[in-house]
């Protein structure tokens, strides 16, 4: 992704953006003069960005100016005009801390309260007051807009002059997607109601933002990129009052926004230079990234430094995983160690002039080209005249193709879609292409995302009433639903579900006796162990069922690896060597199948490819473990186990369905298991040491949030905002490796937690 975004907490959120985003990334003092700073070393100041930028100071600031301290403490420390210092509507609200609010409910309390009722009383508000968290009030969004690897590479060689155009390229395509953000993404809510404060979705005069621009990684690799703040301050179009941003497009539009950014960059660079573009493997279970055509990916791996830290330090904990457990780790473990390896290889940031880094450049690039590099940015630049096309240059049964394959695509790896997600694929399918101007690319996308809704099924129910004209925004749609709110699915998902419940119910499979799978129960494996009762209870009732598609239902540390051993034991018994096979959503999830079990094992994307290309099939009689499964696509795993019925054999899906972030179409696996009330599923957690946390991780898992104060009865949570968390976190990392312990930081998106092989404690950040 070439655009990211967070979210900035008011307060003293606007220290964060001082010394990080509008001081190169490096540390600095408060109290240095920000364009000496930036004059000694660093980047070039601030601008101010959007069209709402007017309406700041009655006129005095405008577009393009520069951003001084004292104004970025005013807009983004206390939601005041940055020029005159009057308030922008309300002031960003200060919320109590957890504690001030049990002590203040508490105080409440009636206080001729039994002590017995008085103590169920304070019990139940702690619960609910820490269930309910630390709330930070929003200032903004910090969008940041990066180039592509090779692009910058380019940039980071050639000469001034050549440097300024891609600088300028880089500039116009941000502009130009802000500018579409302000007419498609960003809006406010208006209109008083008893639930979240606003029944209307309402438009704005435009965005208040701040562009900085950086130059480099904290490896000190080149990366030019933007960070685009923008302030959750916005002027209601209809009244001219300041309210905040509705912040839920904001999120939903990131990943659109992202390729097309990449795609309205691209253009820019290809009119300019005439470079072309190619898609480029990047590996197993990644996406292709799109590079300039005659920049070598040797000069960008030299690039990418930090990269290669993090996968050296990364293939060095999985070594050591791999001799401490004697197995390859799962993809969920791999992430964690990824992310442990960025912890532990994240250097200080370096502040250096941008002539020291270009020199520093082009000298790593020379020995790397075996030329001198800037000469060969030159060559690679010689601008030849590039197919550049316009809207109607685009058939409409083209688009009309490409709305079919859109939905095709996104149905792969989503169940139910929005309008972003359309528009996010339309910019990918068309990216090879290269557009005259942005608006000719923006009007191709939206007709491709609109050809995709015609052929989507739409789940959201249709307005049974006309809103009046005054109700209504500029393109005639209500501003009581918000836009490109509209849910779609596709009948083809819908059809593929429905089979997988018929297979589910068929009985029809092939079978293990039940004399067989006691004998099995009955032994102790190859290491001593013995099944535990849920385990043997699972593994009979998947073995005689006679169910075309079985699952096998289990928590982390539930022991579902040894339960799959046992019932490939017990089916090679009864059908034979070779008759058990597996299947993962991913190549890792396949490789650890293959070595936890010994079975031929592939990922599910390319056992589909060899069937088509090599006619690989099921035999009958087969057992095919999917792992992972509640990760796997809804199409792939209907086109699988309709194979699996036809050649005779037996699928049985393996996961859990409390597991997030899926990478297919998802859903399926707890279909599947919520249509019957016997679902085989270990309910034993093996993992811990301490006999509370057995229960205390199964309830987290069920979403019990009442056993949050079984975590504080035994000092396991930590709070503080997201960087205090991440230092704590790797200060405590640290000490255990020290200590020679072993444990992982696992990273989900707005929060940080700690999953201990020791114990440790649960870390939220505000």
């Amino acid at each position: 992704m070439t655009v990211s975004m967070r979210v900035m907490s008011a307060g003293d959120g606007y220290k964060y953006l001082l010394r990080t985003v509008a001081a190169a990334d490096g540390d600095r003092e408060l109290s240095t003069p920000l364009t000496r700073y930036y004059v000694e070393a660093g980047t070039p100041p601030g601008q101010w960005l959007g069209s709402g930028v007017a309406a700041i100071g009655k006129g005095q600031l405008a577009a393009g100016d520069r951003v001084s301290e004292a104004q970025l403490q005013l807009l983004m420390g206390m939601g005041r005009d940055q020029i005159t210092g009057d308030p922008l509507g309300r002031a960003f609200p200060a919320y109590q801390s957890v504690a001030e609010r049990i002590e203040a409910r508490i105080a409440d309390l009636d206080p001729d309260l039994s002590p017995g009722a008085k103590g169920d009383a304070v019990a139940q508000i702690e619960a609910e007051e820490t269930e309910r968290g630390k709330r930070r009030a929003v200032a903004g969004f910090d969008f940041t807009f990066s180039i592509p690897k090779s692009a910058s590479a380019l940039w980071a060689v050639a000469d001034a002059g050549m440097q300024a155009l891609i600088g300028e390229a880089h500039h116009r395509a941000v502009a130009e997607v802000v500018a579409f953000m302000e007419r498609e993404v960003v809006a406010t809510r208006a209109g008083a109601t008893a639930g979240d404060g606003a029944v209307a979705q309402v438009d704005v005069t435009g965005l208040v933002a701040t562009a900085f621009d950086h130059f480099d990684s904290r490896a000190g690799d080149p990366h030019l990129h933007t960070h685009v703040v923008i302030s959750n301050k916005v002027q209601t179009a209809f009244d001219g009052k300041w309210r905040s941003l509705d912040g839920r497009p904001m999120h939903a539009a990131v990943v659109a926004l992202s390729e097309l950014h990449e795609a309205v960059f691209a253009d820019h660079m290809t009119r300019t230079f005439g470079v072309e573009w190619e898609a480029r493997d990047m590996g197993r279970d990644r996406n292709p990234a799109w590079a300039i055509s005659t920049v070598p990916e040797e000069l960008v791996a030299e690039f990418s430094t930090r990269a290669r830290h993090i996968d050296a330090e990364k293939n060095r904990l999985i070594a050591e995983y791999v001799a401490r457990h004697g197995r390859q780790p799962s993809t969920a473990t791999v992430i964690k160690l990824r992310a442990q390896a960025t912890l532990a290889t994240r250097p200080e940031k370096e502040v250096r002039s941008l002539a020291d880094l270009t020199a520093e450049w082009r000298t790593r690039a020379s020995g790397v080209l075996g030329q001198d590099a800037t000469g060969w940015a030159r060559a690679v630049t010689d601008y030849h005249k590039a197919l550049l096309l316009r809207a109607d240059d685009v058939p409409l049964d083209a688009i009309g193709e490409l709305g079919q394959a859109v939905v095709g695509v996104v149905g792969e790896k989503r169940s139910t879609w929005r309008r972003w997600n359309l528009m996010a694929e339309a910019s990918r399918q068309t990216m090879g292409w290269r557009f005259a101007t942005t608006h000719e690319r923006e009007a191709v996308v939206g007709m491709i995302a609109d050809a995709a809704e015609a052929a989507s099924l739409r789940l959201t129910t249709p307005d049974l009433a006309t809103s009046p004209a005054a109700f209504r925004r500029v393109d005639g749609t209500s501003v009581f639903r918000p836009k490109h709110s509209t849910v779609f699915s596709s009948e083809l998902l819908l059809a593929a579900e429905d089979r997988l419940l018929d297979r589910s119910r068929t009985l029809t499979a092939p079978t293990v006796p039940v004399a067989t799978v006691e004998k099995i129960t009955a032994r102790p494996d190859a290491e001593g162990r013995m099944l535990g009762e849920d385990q043997a209870d699972a593994l009979m009732k998947i073995a005689v069922s006679k169910r075309v598609l079985d699952v096998l239902v289990g928590p982390a540390g539930a022991g579902k690896t040894t339960a799959m051993n046992a019932l490939r034991r017990a089916w090679e018994t009864e059908h034979g060597a070779e008759s058990v096979v597996g299947l993962a959503p991913s190549a890792v999830a396949a490789q650890v199948l293959a070595d936890d079990l010994g079975i031929a094992t592939e990922n599910t994307a390319k056992w589909w490819q060899n069937h088509l290309v090599r006619g690989e099939d099921f035999k009958a009689g087969q057992l095919v473990i999917i792992d992972e499964a509640s990760l796997a696509g809804t199409l792939s795993l209907d086109r699988i186990t309709h194979l699996a019925e036809r050649a005779g054999a037996k699928v049985l899906l393996v996961g859990d369905f409390a597991q997030l972030q899926s990478v297919d179409a998802g859903g399926a696996f707890g279909l599947v298991m919520g249509d019957r009330d016997d679902a085989p599923e270990l309910v034993d957690v093996h993992r811990f040491t301490n006999e509370w946390e057995k229960t205390a991780s199964l309830a987290l898992r069920h979403g019990r949030t009442q056993v949050i104060d079984t975590y504080l009865d035994h000092d396991r949570i930590r709070d503080g905002d997201a960087d205090a968390m991440t230092d704590a976190a790797y200060t405590a990392w640290r000490a255990d490796r020290e200590h020679g312990l072993m444990s992982s930081p696992g990273f989900r998106r707005g929060s940080f937690s700690w999953f201990p092989k020791q114990p440790r404690t649960l870390s939220r950040t505000g």
